[in-house]
């Protein structure tokens, strides 16, 4: 079997775009990969092009070998947008080897070990924020309005959220300062009105949701190490499942752990066993998360079953599509050491379209897919008719002023 062409799609997923490569093969079979990045969509699509010379007329199935010739051929820039570009085409040749055999990738790599996976409801309420209008349901104005949109998620069947510093409001917010923002919002400080807003968030979706149902409070890069010391100690009293932090030094996030009661999980951006490794033997997490369209799914595989020589359980980290969402669940049938899986529940209208299936979730729990590959595949007229125009650059709704502006009480 030979690789015959290679062809990449950007997406437009609302307030985001969605990236996926398509692999034909001389023998008929084609197989999907997802490697969305929601800044350089086409940074990502523009490395594939650039491997083409060294994949075309080589065989797909041998994936470890396809992967060593790719990083080979990019480990002057390891990580980053060619990691994203390789492991798009990873997951697209793996997909192959499933489907040429017959078979699911969970029975691929030995599993499925389970046959359900508990899921928690992402970026509840920020999506809401600014692109409420495309979703279809209600601007989030009030303190109310959170509350009732905790008693959706239990209504529905999740055992599990996870928010962002969002705030309600004639005009909410949320605070992104970590990726983007006006002059005085690069500190990565939180404030004191900050940080009661934060309490007021948390405990009104505790009051919502009741104790039992699982609460994720996500603070990416906004914050550094200082700030999130103190974060983490006024969440300690509502038992979050984590507080997740993105940061590039393993020995500050440990240093958060080790001073406090609240659960720590970090790792959506870290690739390869290479750049866990040093999180994994410090301890530096409870918990950590895997991407599997950044990271490859052999790799991610590799990833997880090193987590569990530490000891660790991971989580997929999955802001994507219904691909992503089957791909991440492929790897949670695969591990002995899962957590929780990650998926988007408010999404563009044309979100179930694009996809020739859609997940089964059941009471919190997506089924694990057993079709051939992934058991599911992009329909290319409906990716064609939603292209990315470029416009929309990362996060929607990020905050317009620095915080004591937004919430008083200066640090």
């Amino acid at each position: 079997m030979k690789i015959t062409n290679i062809e990449t799609f950007i997406v437009d997923a609302g307030w985001r775009p969605w990236g996926f490569v398509k692999v034909e093969t001389d023998e008929g079979i084609t197989g999907w990969g997802e490697c969305s990045d929601g800044r350089s969509p086409q940074g990502v699509a523009a490395t594939i092009a650039d491997l083409e010379p060294i994949l075309l007329g080589q065989d797909p199935r041998e994936f470890e070998t396809r992967f060593w010739d790719m990083y080979r051929g990019t480990r002057q820039s390891l990580g980053g947008i060619a990691a994203k570009a390789m492991a798009g085409l990873d997951c697209a040749f793996i997909d192959i080897k499933a489907k040429s055999l017959g078979i699911s990738v969970a029975e691929l790599f030995g599993g499925p070990v389970r046959e359900k996976v508990r899921v928690y409801w992402s970026h509840c309420g920020s999506s809401r924020i600014q692109n409420y209008e495309l979703i279809g349901v209600p601007q989030l104005r009030t303190w109310d309005d959170i509350s009732n949109l905790g008693k959706e998620v239990v209504d529905r069947g999740f055992t599990a959220l996870k928010t962002n510093v969002i705030g309600p409001g004639d005009s909410p917010v949320r605070i992104s300062g970590g990726f983007g923002g006006p002059k005085g919002t690069t500190d990565q400080v939180i404030t004191k009105g900050g940080l009661k807003h934060i309490e007021k968030l948390i405990g009104t979706f505790r009051d919502a949701v009741g104790p039992n149902v699982d609460i994720n409070l996500d603070l990416n890069f906004n914050f550094k190490t200082e700030s999130c010391l103190r974060i983490a100690k006024v969440l300690e009293q509502f038992d979050l499942l984590w507080l997740e932090i993105d940061m590039y030094d393993p020995e500050s996030l440990r240093q958060i752990k080790d001073s406090t009661t609240t659960r720590i999980c970090t790792g959506e951006n870290l690739f390869y066993m290479r750049g866990y490794l040093p999180y994994f033997q410090q301890h530096s997490a409870d918990i950590f998360m895997i991407d599997v369209p950044w990271n490859g799914f052999s790799q991610s595989k590799k990833i997880g079953d090193l987590a569990e020589v530490f000891e660790h359980n991971v989580a997929p980290h999955n802001y994507y599509s219904h691909l992503s969402t089957f791909i991440s669940a492929a790897l949670c049938a695969t591990l002995p050491n899962i957590r929780i899986m990650e998926i988007d529940i408010d999404d563009v209208p044309w979100k179930d379209d694009l996809t020739t299936n859609t997940p089964e979730i059941i009471d919190g729990y997506m089924t694990i897919p057993n079709g051939p590959g992934w058991g599911i595949d992009i329909n290319e007229e409906v990716a064609r008719a939603h292209p990315w125009d470029g416009t929309k650059v990362g996060y929607q709704g990020m905050i317009s002023a620095p915080q004591d502006v937004l919430f008083g009480m200066p640090s």
